[in-house]
């Protein structure tokens, strides 16, 4: 994979790099410079920031690792990678717990100063390993990172503990030097980012040049490697995360059909920077709450949603827990609402700051009564954008609830996001109704959709009347009727059912019909598509349906799933689609494959699995 090229660099068509370091020790704000370097130079890439859940992990310790791994090329990137060529482990903890993912003949820096026997013991080493064969395998690369970035900035005149967090820049400025990446555009981002302190701006792009400069005097490969741009299509683009991509998708709609944007929400690990992104666009006529509670939150947006905004709640699973009983009053009054579900480990507290798919029963079941309502799951960082502005298309024209699924691995990984205009995204038709000829019938319904109209309070001639009662046919009155409740309650499930009229058909990736389809939903689409890519190279017949449309699966589903042999279902839960899909279709065959890691899939033990099946061993 490796040639060279006319500049005297080593050409490489992709490579992975991972940070990794103390919680304290920037490695997310690293990796971050890294991919937005790389992303400007005109590369796709993919990450996977993993830090932990404890605020303040004792320093040196196994459970305060911190990484953040990129994976940049000049091809399409759908993953972050399996195996890593370039490990920074900035102390022994760090080594340790990450230096399985290197390949043999791979590249691991240290910074040696951390290689003290304090930390090696934390580490649960015997033996300093930089002195054993355990690294004999790897090129090891031993850096003085700490030390040389004191020397490097002694003459500023900071305290040592404010010194000690530039050197993450050192190391950065070694890896850009390894891979040709210019200083610039860190330097710009540093001087905006510390613009309040001169002595940390300088202080880090003295730190940054160091680091540089070490690498290329001590010239740290035979010749520096270069990653050429990808071939992308043309546009301006953006590095977004999930999450921020999520907040903007939600800003597109309310921008595209004229509401007013409501987010209701109380913060939660991994969903919070949701809230964080809309509070930063006030400017643009959002209305952002950060409530007292998760119940308070969404009260608040079914309440705005009431009053005729676009209504945005946000939690993880707890959060979600903790909303069913208002999600049931949105199902019940009809009330257009979006309730976004970053899934992360669980149960309870769980594991907050790992990806996870164990929500979705939660998602479809979890509420009192026949309180059906829309489902849809985002499987990318950049189409967080799409299924939020999505889920909010389909609320308000069908005047229902939806949960929008993402999970922790998208809403923290980043990748290239083509900027879209307003007027190019499909048009939102709104329901409201400003007057009715006689009395108003609040629950009489489009003969398509089934959906009500949308009558704004003090509009009128529009009374009528709300709450969690059951409401009669057609009046909206109160009625405990017996038959009444069974119309209404099929009219609801009809509504949601109705919706797969509206959405696209299931399309399957590599092979349109043979031996074996792999089916999956959510985050879990860059692993799964770069696995069946990979195993269709090596002769095998499979295809990929991934699902972002679940409640109601895409009406086509059934006829997709006859033209294979085989189905493996995969997801990073114990099997909760895979059931679903046995009570939907119960006329095929599921195979499954589950992962509860806190992790994604690898595409290794992917294609492993499945010419395990295909070659029925």
């Amino acid at each position: 994979m490796i040639k060279e090229n006319s500049l005297d660099r080593q050409s490489l068509k992709q490579v992975v790099i991972r940070f990794v370091g103390d919680s304290g020790d920037g490695m997310q704000l690293t990796g971050t410079q890294f991919s937005s370097t790389s992303a400007l130079l005109g590369n796709d890439i993919a990450t996977f920031p993993n830090y932990p859940s404890e605020i303040r992990a004792p320093q040196g310790s196994i459970y305060g690792v911190s990484g953040f791994q990129v994976h940049i090329g000049e091809n399409a990137i759908y993953t972050p990678g399996d195996d890593v060529d370039v490990l920074v482990a900035m102390n022994p903890a760090a080594l340790k717990t990450n230096f399985k993912s290197v390949p043999v003949g791979k590249t691991i820096i240290v910074d040696i100063d951390s290689f003290n026997s304090k930390n090696i013991a934390k580490a649960g080493y015997e033996n300093n390993p930089l002195t054993t064969k355990e690294l004999d395998s790897y090129r090891v690369i031993e850096a003085p990172i700490t030390s040389l970035t004191a020397e490097a900035i002694k003459e500023i005149g900071l305290e040592k503990s404010a010194a000690d967090k530039s050197k993450n820049m050192f190391a950065l400025g070694m890896v850009y030097w390894m891979f040709s990446r210019p200083l610039s555009h860190t330097e710009e981002f540093i001087r905006d980012k510390f613009k309040k302190n001169d002595k940390v701006v300088d202080a880090n792009i003295r730190a940054l040049k160091a680091g540089y400069n070490y690498a290329q005097t001590l010239e740290l490969m035979p010749s520096p490697f270069v990653v050429l741009p990808a071939k992308m299509k043309p546009g301006i683009y953006r590095i977004l995360n999930g999450n921020i991509a999520t907040a903007w998708g939600f800003m597109a709609a309310a921008e595209k059909s004229g509401l007013q944007l409501f987010l209701g929400s109380y913060p939660i690990t991994p969903a919070s920077d949701i809230l964080h992104e809309l509070t930063n666009h006030l400017h643009f006529g959002v209305l952002a709450f950060q409530a007292e509670d998760e119940i308070a939150g969404i009260s608040s947006a079914l309440g705005a949603a009431f009053t005729g905004a676009l209504a945005i709640t946000t939690t993880s699973g707890p959060g979600l827990a903790l909303k069913g009983e208002a999600i049931g009053l949105a199902v019940m009054t009809e009330l257009p609402l979006v309730i976004v579900n970053v899934q992360r480990g669980g149960p309870s507290t769980g594991l907050p700051t790992k990806t996870e798919q164990s929500d979705l029963f939660q998602a479809l079941y979890g509420r009192s009564g026949e309180s059906p309502l829309i489902v849809i799951a985002a499987s990318t960082p950049e189409n967080c954008f799409d299924y939020a502005f999505e889920a909010s298309k389909l609320a308000l024209e069908h005047m229902t609830p939806v949960i929008l699924l993402t999970d922790g691995y998208i809403a923290n990984g980043s990748a290239p996001w083509k900027v879209k205009k307003v007027e190019d995204m499909p048009d939102i038709k709104i329901r409201k109704i400003e007057r009715y000829e006689g009395q108003y019938e609040p629950y009489r319904r489009d003969e398509k959709t089934l959906a009500r109209t949308w009558a704004i309070p003090g509009t009128p001639g529009l009374e009528h009347r709300i709450g969690g009662l059951e409401k009669e046919d057609i009046t909206g009155n109160v009625s405990s009727d017996p038959e009444n409740h069974e119309v209404m309650s099929r009219i609801r499930q009809e509504k949601v059912n109705r919706v797969a009229d509206y959405i696209p058909e299931l399309e399957v990736e590599g092979v349109d019909s043979g031996d074996l389809l792999v089916v999956g939903w959510g985050g879990t689409y860059g692993s799964l598509y770069t696995a069946v890519n990979s195993i269709n190279e090596n002769g095998y017949k499979v295809g990929l349906a991934h699902f972002n449309y679940i409640n109601p699966l895409p009406k086509n589903t059934a006829e997709v799933f006859g033209r294979f042999k085989k189905i493996i279902v995969c997801e990073l839960n114990m099997g909760q689609f895979h059931a679903y899909l046995n009570f939907q279709l119960p006329q095929f065959e599921y195979l499954k494959h589950n992962k509860i890691q806190g992790l994604p899939f690898s595409v290794i033990e992917l294609t492993g699995k499945f010419k395990q099946i295909l070659d029925n061993k």
